[in-house]
C-alpha cells in the first residue's frame, strides 16, 4: 500500500511541475506576442461544479448514515436501504444544484437577454 501512495506522490509532483512549466512558457510566449495572457484564463464564468459535488457527497453521507438507523430497527432490508436511500438523497442533491446553477445562469444574463427570453 505504501508504495502505491508513493507512486502515486511523486506523479503527482511530476505532473505539477511540468504543468507549471508548460503554463509559463505559454505566459511568456502569449506576452512576446503582444496578448495579456489574463484575457485566455479559464475561469471567466463562475461555476457551481464545487458545491455540487459537495452537496452530493453530503447527500450521500446523509443516506448512509439513514439507511444505518433503518437497518438497525428493522424496519427494512439492509441492501434495499443501503441503495435506495443513497440514490434518493443523490439524486435530489443533483437537482437541487440543478435549479440553483440554472438560477444563478439567468441571474448572470446581461439585461437585454432577459427581455427577450421573457417574451
Amino acid at each position: 500500500m505504501e508504495g502505491v501512495v508513493i507512486s502515486l506522490g511523486v506523479f503527482a509532483m511530476i505532473y505539477g511541475i511540468v504543468r507549471l512549466s508548460l503554463n509559463k512558457k505559454e505566459h511568456l510566449m502569449l506576452i512576446q506576442a503582444g496578448l495579456d495572457p489574463a484575457t485566455f484564463e479559464k475561469n471567466a464564468k463562475p461555476t457551481l461544479s464545487a458545491a455540487k459535488l459537495g452537496m452530493l457527497l453530503v447527500a450521500v453521507g446523509l443516506g448512509i448514515l439513514l439507511a444505518n438507523i433503518i437497518v438497525k430497527f428493522n424496519w427494512m432490508d439492509r441492501d434495499a436501504a443501503y441503495f435506495s436511500l443513497v440514490f434518493i438523497f443523490g439524486g435530489a442533491s443533483l437537482l437541487v444544484s440543478y435549479f440553483l446553477e440554472r438560477k444563478q445562469l439567468k441571474e448572470n444574463l446581461p439585461p437585454d437577454s432577459k427581455e427577450t427570453k421573457q417574451e
